[in-house]
């Protein structure tokens, strides 16, 4: 049998409440030891090794966390016997640390992040079986040069374009108009498709040594918001993600302060609030080219990027290239 890493960073999948109840609960209760006892066939699947780095809710999750999470990983694949490795992580987040983890991790063995909607006390607890396929989906051949990959209710997705799309049902995650990677039935795994941006041993971030990030803020825009929004952030942040209407758009007050905040410096990234969302170049809503598009990312992926790339430039052109590859 192969041997799996689970490594725990806390979340639904390891919460505690009322008995049977599914809300009114405390994520990161419970350790992984604790819930991999209430999957007994998970060890017909393979060897696991348990990793309890961090027992948090996922609201809790932080840029540094991020580099732990990822620095801990890449030392574990180091290990030859490691044949992949499990993340359990709250699934609030999730879809923000699944893209770091897409950008910064240095291996072509299968990652496969999930986690719950009910907490492990809850009747008809999803975190188990969510667990169970997650291991399952490591050990197969086929998982390897996936990238980062999120396991949900028999639904396999990617890494980049995983996102949370439901907060009350099992079935909680999408990944907009791209379909999935594939499906699981038990403990069959069928894949369909994969990504084709770039991930993993392809990175330009999986090969740096990151001790910190980029400041990147969010600027959610809507009727009415006033440009001092812009220029607050803009004290505290290199980087601003724009959270514009329809197609990313936003009012002329906005492109006023945008542009003049470019020449201060500022790098701003246009996305769009649509949850079907895609933003290209605009020569109405950005005439001068200040912003770069964020093309199907969501502005919370977005930050993630920008927040790497301005690691290692600021170049306009430069992050521009980076958004229309990753």
């Amino acid at each position: 049998m192969k041997t799996i890493a689970i490594v725990a960073t806390g979340g639904t999948i390891a919460g505690t409440g009322q008995q049977g109840k599914t809300v009114a609960y405390r994520a990161g209760e419970m350790d992984v030891d604790e819930i991999i006892q209430s999957i007994p066939m998970i060890k017909n699947i393979a060897h696991i090794k348990e990793y309890q780095l961090m027992n948090i809710d996922s609201n809790e999750m932080s840029p540094q966390r991020w580099i732990e999470l990822s620095n801990t990983i890449n030392e574990i694949v180091r290990d030859e016997k490691i044949d992949g490795v499990v993340v359990t992580h709250g699934t609030d987040t999730l879809d923000e640390t699944a893209y770091f983890l897409t950008l910064t991790l240095n291996t072509e063995k299968p990652i496969v992040i999930t986690g719950a909607m009910r907490p492990a006390t809850a009747t008809s607890a999803d975190g188990p079986y969510n667990l169970y396929q997650a291991v399952c989906l490591a050990t197969h051949d086929e998982a390897r040069h996936q990238g980062v990959m999120g396991l949900f209710s028999n639904t396999i997705y990617s890494g980049r374009d995983i996102q949370k799309v439901n907060n009350f049902k099992t079935d909680a995650f999408d990944q907009k108009a791209f379909g999935c990677l594939g499906y699981m039935q038990d403990h069959e795994v069928y894949f369909f498709s994969r990504t084709f941006k770039i991930h993993t041993l392809a990175s330009r971030f999986s090969q740096a040594k990151l001790d910190d990030l980029a400041s990147v803020g969010i600027a959610y825009f809507y009727a009415g918001a006033s440009n001092q929004l812009l220029y607050d952030l803009a004290k505290n942040h290199r980087g601003i993600i724009l959270t514009g209407s329809g197609s990313g758009n936003y009012s002329q007050e906005w492109l006023s302060a945008i542009e003049d905040l470019t020449k201060q410096g500022i790098v701003f990234v246009r996305c769009s609030r649509v949850a079907q969302g895609i933003v290209f170049e605009d020569e109405i809503f950005d005439p001068h080219h200040c912003c770069i598009p964020g093309n199907t990312l969501t502005p919370q992926k977005a930050r993630v990027l920008l927040m790497l790339a301005m690691t290692q430039t600021n170049d306009k052109e430069e992050i521009r290239k980076i958004f229309n590859e990753y």
